[in-house]
């Protein structure tokens, strides 16, 4: 026997907080009687839950997260230093998700997290070029010589860098700010561009992957993708045309 806002929860619906909500309201029907109590406990083999008329079947949701990571928080799923982790900003959420990609630890910006495999792999699949963009305060005033010379590519100790498109967007006493769009994911790449040019990262803002922006959240918060957002993913990582 299971209660069934979480059962509603596993198949994707809601998180179950959520769940209890469209209980409550009335609009969910347990073998053909509306219920409006979230506690009640069905056997999941022989119960028809429905919502709206719709019936739920117990299958795994697809569904996708932009979330604004913060500094002083790992992407990994475990972690043994016991550091703060994305999945811990996401808790409610009634799946098991996944990080597509990376961001350092001293790094903050728009995460993608999904339970959907064939897009996490397309997606951070080198051969498929995804355009990254990012905020990053340097130290110093960088010259348009050295911005040009992390335009054209820069020689790391993994290889030479492919061509990225470099603006400053601002300078001041203090340092400089830079808008870096990428299209491969080399560990810390951003940092080692900079340091290469003798201007170090003091900052750094992962502001967009391709049409996916961060607009609309502060560091922690998450909202779920719309359907052209995902659609535009898909067409990106090849899987739509």
């Amino acid at each position: 026997m299971e209660r069934l806002q979480k059962y509603m929860a596993r198949t994707g619906i809601a998180s179950r907080r959520r769940c209890e909500q469209l209980i409550a309201s009335g609009i969910v029907k347990v073998n053909g009687e509306t219920v409006t109590r979230p506690g009640i406990l069905i056997d999941p083999s022989k119960t028809r839950v429905e919502i709206n008329g719709k019936i739920l079947k117990e299958t795994e949701a697809k569904v996708y997260l932009a979330l604004y990571k913060p500094r002083n928080c790992v992407t990994t799923l475990h972690d043994p230093q016991g550091r703060r982790k994305v999945t811990d900003l996401i808790k409610d959420i009634p799946h098991r998700l996944f990080p597509v990609g990376r961001l350092d630890y001293d790094s903050e910006g728009l995460l993608l997290l999904t339970n959907d495999g064939q897009l996490t792999y397309l997606i951070t699949h080198p051969s498929h070029r995804i355009p990254k963009t990012y905020l990053a305060w340097v130290s110093g005033n960088p010259s348009s010589e050295e911005l040009s010379m992390m335009a054209k590519g820069l020689l790391l100790s993994d290889g030479r860098t492919s061509p990225a498109q470099v603006s400053l967007q601002k300078t001041t006493k203090h340092g400089s700010v830079l808008k870096i769009t990428i299209y491969e994911g080399r560990k810390r790449q951003i940092r080692r561009m900079c340091d290469q040019i003798g201007h170090p990262v003091k900052r750094l803002k992962r502001i967009s992957i391709g049409q996916l922006k961060i607009d609309g959240l502060n560091p922690g918060q998450y909202r779920f993708l719309s359907f052209e957002e995902i659609k535009q993913l898909k067409i990106l990582a090849g899987i739509l045309t």
